[in-house]
């Protein structure tokens, strides 16, 4: 079914100016494949092969540097696009000029190449691994740019708000990522489907040109190496991020546009937590609807999994869990961050113990993390490597890669080990980033980042959430 919309024109209101007229393509300019482009019931259309479609009217005189751009945009499943700034006309290949702001709800990307920036990624500098707008539904897409700082909001709610420095970190095909002035331009992607742009209008602002830098130069470099590692193409989400100690879902945001990280937000569900039936888990879940973000559910304790509906559960993005709440051999509850509830008789004994514990979980909990993991209790913490030896290491990551459960690298308890991450990475197990808060801090991944670096991980090694229908709660065989 093609979508309809009623064109609004080319008036200016209140400093907007169209750019479509809602009836042709008149100023507009296509590079190779023209026909990818149409206009069908006051819409602009891409479906076809790729190519990409430039602004070259009068307005502005098709050259903008500080601006406020709208346009409502509708995907279809699998469709990917993107809309180009401060670029110029090209006949052929991807715009070598100026950023692309991605347009991708459901494109998975080939097999050997997984397409996991979202929309309102600005691409290669500020991605967005969290969609929070849906295909099949009009969304408006705002950018934004005054001076060296690009914003861009998705049905009013910001999803990048970027500053670019004055020496910028880009290599390669990014090298023409940088601010400057130019044209708009629409990307019609190729492949998966449709995607139909209408209303399209800009607000030209004052050019001011680029203000001074006024950011301490410790945030400039830490900046400039998070653009590093997204130009880089390894996904920065932290999947393990609490609302705790008061930091709200929206403080959380913030922090996470900042810091150029896709948060995962997780509430604790399990005996003794804060979440423990069904209504809440749906509540919890509702809470995260519409906000880019993953949607993570901890399931706490080994009574988790009968606690609330399998359906409910496939709802989330992903599961995870620890092996920090169990019982003993002697029947007692341990809770290993709690120094009252940690029984250590014998340190081998536990050790044995523990890991038959964490071994059991990755084969028989549909989870699709495992968090906190070679955590151990203060009382042994600084025995680490030494209780820590191949043989147990060899044992969790053989589970791990046999039950398709990702291994966090845990940036609070800074674990696990380079060690056991070589050695997992040579198994073939995926890894995912995790601060695991205790309060409103949330930091900035760095031992995840330092060790991605040291162990050299790539995208291909980096845990993904799976599709509804393929979760675990849905696939595995429980005992």
């Amino acid at each position: 079914m093609v979508p309809s919309s009623r064109a609004k024109g080319s008036e200016v209101s209140d400093g907007w100016v169209s750019l479509f007229d809602g009836k042709t393509l008149t100023g507009w300019k296509a590079g190779s494949n023209t026909k990818t482009f149409s206009v069908r019931d006051g819409m602009i259309v891409a479906d076809g092969p790729r190519s990409h479609l430039f602004y070259a009217g009068p307005v502005g005189n098709h050259d903008f540097a500080n601006f406020e751009l709208k346009v409502d945009v509708m995907t279809m499943p699998q469709a990917s696009s993107g809309i180009y700034f401060h670029t110029k006309y090209q006949q052929a290949g991807f715009p070598a000029k100026g950023y692309e702001v991605r347009i991708n709800n459901s494109y998975p990307g080939k097999r050997a190449n997984r397409e996991l920036r979202k929309t309102g990624s600005l691409c290669f500098v500020r991605d967005v691994f969290a969609s929070c707008v849906k295909d099949r539904e009009w969304f408006t897409m705002h950018i934004i740019v005054e001076g060296r700082r690009i914003q861009v909001n998705l049905d009013g709610r910001p999803v990048v708000d970027y500053i670019e420095p004055d020496e910028t970190v880009r290599t390669g095909p990014n090298e023409g990522k940088m601010l400057s002035h130019g044209t708009f331009a629409l990307q019609g992607f190729g492949e998966g489907g449709a995607v139909y742009f209408r209303n399209i209008r800009v607000k030209p602002r004052h050019n001011a040109g680029q203000p001074k830098d006024l950011r301490s130069k410790q945030e400039i470099e830490f900046q400039k190496r998070i653009t590093a590692f997204h130009a880089a193409d390894l996904p920065l989400i932290d999947y393990h991020v609490h609302l705790k100690g008061g930091l709200t879902l929206d403080e959380a945001l913030e922090q996470s546009r900042a810091a150029g990280i896709t948060y995962g937000i997780a509430e604790n569900c399990g005996l003794g937590f804060p979440v423990t039936n069904n209504e809440q888990l749906k509540q919890s879940f509702e809470r995260l609807e519409g906000r880019p973000v993953f949607k993570a559910m901890q399931a706490e304790g080994r009574e988790w999994v009968n606690m609330f509906s399998p359906e409910m559960i496939a709802k989330f993005d992903y599961v995870f869990s620890d092996a920090l709440t169990f019982h003993d051999k002697q029947d007692r509850r341990t809770r290993l961050w709690m120094a009252n509830e940690v029984y250590v008789d014998d340190e081998q004994e536990f050790m044995d113990m523990y890991v038959g514990k964490i071994v059991t979980i990755l084969e028989n909990e549909p989870i699709d993390i495992f968090v906190n993991p070679t955590f151990l209790p203060a009382v042994i913490a600084e025995q680490y490597d030494e209780l820590w030896t191949r043989q147990r290491m060899r044992k969790v990551i053989r589970a791990a890669v046999k039950n398709d459960v990702a291994i966090e690298i845990n940036a609070r308890y800074r674990i696990p080990s380079v060690k056991f991450i070589n050695l997992a990475k040579k198994a073939g197990a995926k890894f995912a980033f995790g601060t695991n808060n205790s309060g409103r801090e949330l930091g900035h991944l760095e031992y995840s980042l330092e060790v991605a670096e040291k162990c050299g991980l790539t995208k291909d090694d980096m845990f993904v959430p799976k599709p509804y229908g393929k979760k675990p709660i849905q696939t595995k065989k429980r005992p």
